[in-house]
């Protein structure tokens, strides 16, 4: 029997060639798409969940108020890690994990450099990467030990033997290989390429027990049953029992399983937002479009169900039951979803490197795992059953005597359940057709808010090896020979903020003022090399004005706050110094474009705290040329090191990536939703036009034009299309309202987009069914009428 049912499934999928090809393409687009969408999901939802003590590792966090507002952030003092492993039971280990460093590592003539980071020596007794060669109890106990990752120690040695090799970092101490990592998954917030031990970080000087440093973070392992609540109440009185300053601090820990996708915070408090709201967004997204998919076969085999009638009448006569009917027409549905889902990996294997390049990320089809393979199976039949169901029940329920009397068409209904299936179809391509135009538009509109600052021809460098050093030197080569305009030294680069705090003082302050500024540094010629706009005051002028050591410029935002009528000569006490205001500038986006402009403090040169050199090229030279030289004369007075640049405005535009990746991600997924929809519409179009012929036959012979004929055939789905769009509208605009919550700084939502969608998604409908209009509208009549 199973045998007789295959043979009838292939015989009908070959003799209905078209609508077959349309089916299995609409689905195979379909079921690839979802693929797409749920390897992004899993790759998502699986985000640091490979470490075998995941149930017990936790992350401390801050909780204070600022600005008047209750923040929570994730960076702690670094003494917090041996306190806690102290002063609480509940705590097996605490392991601390410093930001991220950049090296230059030297193994004979090759020079390299990598990011890395700083960590206890029980780091790797936390958390499960795997060692290739090492004991992850001892690898990190000497000061001068390191642990490398295998593709970074093939960099260094090649097939060589890593372990026990001697690496120099930055030109001054020696290291020995002590373990190799394999590569880390793809999946962890951790991404670094090698590990140093914490012990060498005091060695230099960098260890404090200051609690008011918030610069590490802190990880802790809780012991097997213990009570997190409990912890977290008493962590709540541990940072003002060590600083008497702060009564209302609290400390907190937050579990790795919602490191990834739930750590956004709204007064201080976990609002349920973040990544899962992308993660849940895509989740329905690719729902949809397999159903839309699933939606074309449910159409397209109902559309036939004529050619299949007689076949049913005749099965049933002879005493064929409904179950076993069912259970062809599901296993004939089955069986296009498996030619579907052999077409959907072949597209799913070729666009995983553009989608991979599209979402930033490295998901892949694991086809060697057992469960990879259970879960595709599981879900070609579950594609199956639901594409298939309803044809299924539909065919399935002919009654045989009017089948083979012909009696057994219904007459046309105003709602039938072929036309809520097309409605359906339109209503979510409308809906994401709508939200990529305004997603684009909120894009759009930060790109386009004004920065603050000229970030044309403006490069940083970090301050690495004997750049610092040398600094004048490189100054004033880089200006003398025309390569740049003019160069300072920073804090951070012009597009990050790198340290903030609060506790300044200043005349006139209000005692319960807790606001938190942005802290930047420069030594001179900030405003001229970046193109800041002083509204007062000036910038540091080191040859003409010796005591612009100690000068401060600040921003309109932190004026606001400090409240001076006439702030030039105003003092600002911070960090133990005295600095003197000399300027005023026009706010700047130093982060988020997003979000309000905060308070910012720029210090002078007694700060001594510089990592980067800011550069104003020469925009008469081309940036060839000029990166040509700057090279030569970094290499001419820092040769161990690599000439790494970066350009500003490039790091400007990093910071809409995500924004860009959803409007991108919603535009493909659109046209795909469409493209699908389209098939679905074609086939019908087709079929309702083969039905119709001879109708379109007689309408010719009495005179009917074929525009008339078109507009005959076309109506029906236009009609379907404008239904769509009256559902699609107040979805998607409340949809987009919702989303255009999370920034400040949000476009209107207006209404020609809305206009614009639905013009746009009516003339895709018509030009989808005018071919086949056309077509039977210029037939010849007698051909048709033949017959009769």
């Amino acid at each position: 029997m199973l045998t007789n049912y295959f043979k009838i499934a292939f015989r009908n999928l070959w003799r209905n060639k078209g609508f077959s090809a349309i089916n299995i393409l609409g689905l195979a687009i379909g079921m690839a798409s979802a693929i797409l969408i749920l390897l992004w999901i899993q790759n998502e939802v699986s985000y640091d969940q490979f470490h075998e003590k995941k149930d017990r590792i936790y992350n401390a966090w801050n909780r204070a108020t600022f600005s008047g507002e209750l923040q929570s952030w994730s960076t702690t003092p670094k003494v917090l890690a041996r306190t806690m492993e102290k002063d609480f039971p509940e705590v097996e280990q605490a392991t601390r994990v410093n930001w991220p460093s950049n090296y230059l590592f030297s193994i004979g003539e090759k020079r390299l450099t990598a990011q890395g980071n700083i960590v206890d020596s029980n780091f790797l007794q936390i958390f499960t990467f795997q060692l290739i060669k090492g004991h992850s109890s001892s690898v990190l106990q000497d000061m001068h030990s390191i642990v490398v990752t295998e593709t970074f120690a093939k960099k260094l040695f090649g097939n060589d033997e890593p372990v026990g090799k001697i690496i120099k970092l930055d030109n001054k101490d020696n290291f020995t290989v002590t373990g190799v990592l394999k590569d880390l998954p793809n999946n962890s917030r951790f991404k670094f390429e090698y590990l140093l031990p914490w012990s060498y970080l005091r060695h230099n000087g960098e260890d404090d027990e200051n609690w008011g440093n918030n610069s590490t973070s802190t990880y802790v392992l809780l012991k097997p049953n213990a009570s997190v609540a409990s912890l977290n109440e008493k962590m709540k009185t541990l940072k003002p029992r060590y600083d008497k300053d702060e009564p209302k601090w609290e400390m907190f820990v937050y579990p790795i399983k919602r490191w990834r996708l739930y750590s956004s915070f709204t007064n201080g408090v976990e609002d349920g937002n973040g990544r899962i709201e992308y993660v849940r967004l895509f989740g329905i997204i690719a729902i949809f479009i397999l159903l839309i998919a699933c939606i074309n076969f449910m159409n397209l085999s109902t559309a036939r169900s004529e050619k299949r009638a007689k076949e049913v009448g005749i099965r049933k006569v002879v005493g064929a039951q409904k179950s076993s009917l069912v259970g062809q027409f599901i296993g004939e549905s089955v069986l296009m979803a498996f030619l579907s889902a052999i077409i959907a990996v072949i597209i799913v294997w070729l666009t995983l490197p553009a989608f991979n390049q599209l979402v930033g990320e490295k998901v892949a089809i694991h086809f060697d795992s057992l469960n990879a393979w259970l879960t595709a199976i599981g879900f070609i039949l579950f594609t199956g059953l639901l594409a298939g169901s309803y044809p299924a029940f539909f065919l399935s329920s002919f009654q045989p005597v009017k089948v083979l009397k012909g009696t057994f068409k219904k007459a046309h209904a105003l709602v039938t359940p072929r036309k809520v299936l097309v409605v359906l179809q339109f209503t979510f391509a409308i809906i994401l057709i709508i939200c990529t135009i305004i997603v684009k538009q909120q894009v759009d509109y930060a790109q386009n808010r004004e920065s603050g600052y000229n970030k044309n021809n403006l490069v940083y460098h970090l301050l690495t090896g004997d750049v610092k050093k040398n600094y004048e030197l490189i100054k004033n080569e880089l200006l003398g020979s025309g390569v740049a305009t003019a160069i300072t030294k920073t804090s951070s680069p012009l597009t990050q903020s790198w340290s903030d705090g609060w506790g300044q003082e200043w005349e006139g302050k209000d005692p319960n003022d807790k606001t938190d500024f942005y802290r930047y540094s420069q030594d001179e010629g900030l405003g001229v090399t970046a193109g800041l706009q002083f509204i007062k005051g000036r910038d540091f002028d080191l040859k003409q004005f010796p005591t612009d050591s100690t000068g401060m410029i600040i921003n309109e935002s932190s004026l606001k706050v400090m409240k001076f009528a006439d702030p030039i000569g105003k003092i600002v006490k911070d960090n133990g110094i005295e600095w003197h205001i000399v300027g005023v500038i026009k706010d700047f986006i130093l982060t988020s474009p997003y979000e309000p402009t905060k308070p910012m403090l720029i210090s002078g040169a007694k700060s001594d705290w510089f990592n980067t050199i800011l550069i104003k090229f020469n925009n008469q030279r081309s940036t060839g040329d000029n990166l040509k030289k700057a090279e030569t004369i970094f290499k001419k007075y820092n040769p161990e090191y690599p000439f790494e640049y970066k350009f500003v405005d490039e790091e400007y535009a990093t910071k809409f990536e995500d924004e860009k990746r959803i409007g991108t991600l919603a535009g493909v997924f659109a046209g795909l939703t469409i493209f699908i929809s389209c098939l679905g519409l074609y086939g019908l179009a087709t079929y309702m036009a083969e039905n119709r012929i001879k109708e379109i036959g007689v309408r010719k012979v009495l005179g009917a034009s074929v525009s008339g004929i078109t507009t005959l055939l076309s109506i029906d789905f236009l009609k379907l299309v404008f239904v769509s769009f009256i559902l699609a509208a107040p979805v998607a605009w409340w949809a987009m309202h919702n989303w255009l919550q999370d920034y400040t700084y949000q476009v209107k939502i207006e209404w020609w987009v809305f206009a614009m969608a639905g013009i746009l998604s009516i003339l895709i409908a018509v030009i989808t069914v005018s071919y086949q209009a056309i077509k039977a509208a210029i037939a010849n009549p007698v051909k048709s009428l033949r017959s009769e």
